[in-house]
């Protein structure tokens, strides 16, 4: 851990060979996360929770809204996949047990350094390395917020003798990205075998195995479970792959384990496969059209009121939320629901 990470590969490469833009990612993101607390102004990245307690209200009411129309059954489970510091649990929590839902609370969560602050607000709480030991009775409510864009990406690159993984090598002692050496246009959907040179193919396996599990639990389970990130909801040419460190956008192989790696969530990939186990999609929206359609501006108002003096402030932390410019259009929300489950507000 003490030696930088970038050395660590330059080492691997110069010794076995280029290694895959997926290899190269999931690397640097262990070592990023499990070093620091990348949140907050001090941080290298702010998520929605860390803007506002409207959000993770919202997503709680949301929660205690599907959950009482589905019969309030019980025990009921809490999850969230990537908690952060615990503030979107917090403030969701909070107003879920004002209309009775009080569930077990469960961390899915390999941050050792973002465990302790987990901990200090969720004393209560059981954490998992992943989805397998999550209990397997009584409904699943499982949040994702920004976990699926930190999962590690593949992609596939074209060049004039064909489709190529996309991996990562050296230029003297620079780690940059190259094209593989082994054919893959068997891989390549017919929609894009003919694409241009330097088109790029991006997709996220891990992503993949997420919501294959969490919709097999659900079917099984009952449920419902909320994923929320930045990206697309229909397939797209290009590399998303970035890099963000002290609020900034910086070179994604300049400093791997020192910045956090992301790339934008395919959602219209996902839904088809949470639909395979019988899972009800219920849509995938903008960020700002489902904060508004659960109430946020009156929510917002309702705030500013109680505390004039932090009313522009309050009001602020509402548009970056919802503002077409900055997280609103941006973001998605992506709803499922165990089969025989209504359907969710906002979708």
């Amino acid at each position: 851990m003490n030696e930088p990470l970038r050395r660590v590969f330059a080492r691997l490469i110069a010794n076995t060979g280029p290694i895959s833009i997926a290899h190269f990612m999931a690397e640097s993101n262990a070592r990023y996360y499990d070093s620091r607390d990348p949140l907050g102004t001090g941080g290298d990245f702010i998520t929605a929770p860390e803007i506002s307690q409207m959000f993770g209200e919202l997503i709680g009411l949301y929660l205690a809204d599907i959950w009482i129309r589905a019969g309030r059954e019980e025990p009921v489970h809490y999850v969230e996949l990537g908690p952060g510091r615990g503030t979107l649990a917090r403030d969701a929590l909070a107003a879920a047990k004002r209309y009775g839902l009080v569930p077990k609370v469960h961390f899915v969560e390999g941050s050792t350094a973002l465990k302790s602050l987990q901990l200090d607000l969720h004393p209560q709480a059981q954490w998992h390395a992943d989805l397998t030991t999550l209990p397997a009775y009584g409904p699943l409510l499982i949040v994702a917020n920004e976990f699926l864009d930190a999962l590690p990406v593949r992609q596939l690159v074209r060049t004039p003798g064909g489709w190529r993984e996309r991996m990562v090598g050296l230029d003297g002692d620079r780690l940059v990205p190259i094209a593989g050496d082994r054919p893959m246009d068997a891989v390549i959907p017919v929609a894009f075998a003919e694409a241009p040179d330097g088109a790029i193919i991006e997709t996220c396996p891990a992503a993949a195995a997420i919501l294959y599990e969490v919709a097999g639990r659900l079917a099984t389970q009952g449920g419902a479970a909320l994923f929320i990130d930045y990206g697309h909801d229909d397939h797209r040419l290009g590399s998303s792959l970035q890099a963000v460190r002290a609020h900034a956008k910086v070179d994604p192989f300049s400093a791997p384990g020192e910045a956090d790696l992301t790339a934008h969530v395919d959602f219209s990939a996902l839904a088809p496969i949470a639909q395979s186990r019988g899972v009800r999609w219920l849509g995938t929206v903008e960020q700002g059209r489902w904060l508004r359609a659960l109430g946020i501006e009156a929510r917002a108002d309702a705030l500013a009121a109680f505390a004039p003096a932090q009313g522009q402030a309050v009001h602020q932390a509402k548009d970056r939320l919802i503002g077409e410019g900055q997280m609103g259009a941006l973001f998605k929300v992506m709803g499922l629901a165990a089969p025989g489950w209504p359907d969710g507000a906002g979708f």
